[in-house]
């Protein structure tokens, strides 16, 4: 007994650092997913559907500018930091190619956000509201939360965001009151998370001591290179998601909106709470690929995630009228469709983090989101075309998560990668 205890024991002290990043990567989501929800009553009978749904509807068009600007650099620069933990020449140079590559992107991008507002009347008759979201790209060029997942210190993330967020509550509380105040709120909210990028970098100035500097672009092909799969990944991800956004805004109303918005922030905390995991696992099986642990991974992971989705059957109708109250009823069935994903999310993310990534198939990445993409706009399109409902938007997100397991699959065995 003694004996079977102290295995148990060193096993647990060996994989201290996995426990650890796990705890606080899920600590953060949780909380901060919690704090989202905790607000959200408050905010849908202040605000009101309408104007609570317009800014949900610029927070998914910015959600474009944002994945453009972040390039996919996270998997390769995460890797190379796990790589150089100890080299602080190294891993300055990671960090400032990175922040250099980002810096160009977010220029670009911000011309052509510039000519969105100009040329699109919804975005010009609500430019406050869309130009205040899109300063949240300033977070994603200054707050290098890889860098911070690969040297384990994932606690300061959580201190800096978390923290954040909780300071930023009385702020909403005080000066949002009604309707009329959702520039007020946006601009709260978008204030905090650039601060959030700010501490960071001064964090990596005075304690890891890290140097930046401007890279010049020859030295950036490499990097951009090594992110092109992840960005074509990342950008056909974004872009059917956010994408499910723009077409109910766009096809119905802001009120539709505000109901996805809702189903989506019931499954929010058990899908953050579970995509932490191949996170917090990626830094320590890619120094050691273990294909019997890895199937055993993807086995537990698929259990829990069809756990979560009976809880949200059983559940998801009371959560929904005690956050959004009778009006918002509609969400409960949407919701039930939305978990489904949690499922596919947690098999696709083990494929991606512990069997593509690992063993340099960079390019299957994308090829698996790319036919995620044109399977929800052809689910989508037709869907829509026989019957009009966002329930039809939302079940072609499900159906498309289904179609990237069947090809990750497809893919694994025909090269056997597992």
């Amino acid at each position: 007994m003694l004996k079977k205890f102290l295995h148990i024991k060193q096993k647990f002290n060996n994989n201290i650092k996995i426990v650890e990043n796990y705890f606080f990567m899920t600590s953060l989501q949780l909380f901060s997913s919690l704090i989202g929800i905790l607000i959200y009553p408050y905010l849908i009978r202040v605000l009101g559907p309408q104007s609570y749904g317009s800014y949900v509807f610029a927070l998914s068009v910015i959600s474009y500018f944002i994945g453009l600007v972040s390039f996919g650099f996270s998997f390769p620069a995460l890797k190379a930091i796990v790589e150089n933990k100890h080299d602080i020449i190294a891993k300055s140079n990671i960090l400032s190619s990175v922040f250099t590559a980002k810096c160009l992107i977010a220029l670009i991008s911000s011309f052509l956000f510039t000519g969105m507002i100009l040329t699109i009347p919804f975005l010009r008759d609500n430019w406050f509201v869309f130009v205040i979201c899109f300063t949240q790209i300033v977070a994603e060029v200054l707050f290098p939360i890889w860098y911070f997942q690969g040297m384990q210190k994932m606690y300061l993330v959580t201190i800096i965001q978390l923290g954040l967020r909780i300071i930023s509550l009385p702020f909403i509380f005080i000066f949002v009151n009604s309707s009329d105040d959702i520039g007020v709120f946006v601009l709260i909210t978008s204030f905090f998370i650039v601060l959030g990028g700010i501490i960071s970098v001064l964090y990596l100035i005075f304690n890891d001591k890290i140097t930046f500097r401007f890279v010049p672009f020859k030295e950036l092909k490499k990097y951009f290179k090594d992110a092109l799969p992840f960005f074509w990944s990342s950008v056909t991800s974004t872009i059917k998601l956010e994408s499910a956004t723009i077409i109910i805004g766009s096809f119905f109303s802001m009120s539709d909106v505000a109901l996805y918005d809702l189903a989506n922030k019931i499954i929010t905390i058990p899908r953050m709470f579970t995509l932490s995991i191949n996170s917090a696992l990626f830094p320590k099986l890619v120094e050691n690929i273990n294909n019997n642990l890895i199937k055993k991974i993807i086995k537990y992971e698929a259990i829990i995630g069809v756990s979560i989705i009976v809880i949200i059957i059983v559940f998801g109708k009371w959560i929904v009228l005690l956050m959004g109250g009778e009006s918002m009823e509609a969400a409960f069935p949407l919701a039930i469709i939305l978990s489904t994903t949690i499922v596919t999310w947690l098999v696709i993310g083990s494929y991606i983090n512990f069997i593509f990534v690992p063993k340099n198939r960079y390019y299957f990445v994308s090829k698996n989101q790319l036919v995620a993409f044109i399977t929800f706009f052809m689910f989508c399109i037709f869907g829509l075309f026989i019957y009009n409902s966002i329930f039809i938007v939302v079940a072609s997100i499900s159906l498309s998560g289904i179609c990237e397991i069947v090809y990750s699959r497809y893919l694994i065995k025909k090269h056997n990668l597992l």
